[in-house]
């Protein structure tokens, strides 16, 4: 089990992806400045938005350990 911050995991994921963070809220239906709240520890994803991003980690074929981590980020 991977145990990372929600901020760090959402960033970690985002540049094992090669996108900028407008990139990478485009994808999963958000915003920039939802996702930068993201990683500076400012908020973190409800249900829907780790849903949504759990779904776009799947397709990219990020490995699952992370995928489970999103789902579970608090």
């Amino acid at each position: 089990m991977i145990t990372i911050k929600g901020s760090e995991l959402i960033k970690t994921i985002r540049t094992q992806l090669g996108l900028t963070q407008e990139e990478f809220s485009h994808a999963i239906s958000s915003t920039l400045t939802t996702v930068n709240r993201w990683e500076n520890e400012k908020s973190t994803p409800n249900r829907m938005a780790r849903t949504l991003i759990a779904d776009f980690c799947e397709k990219q074929g990020i490995e699952k350990d992370l995928i489970d981590a999103v789902k579970n980020i608090r």
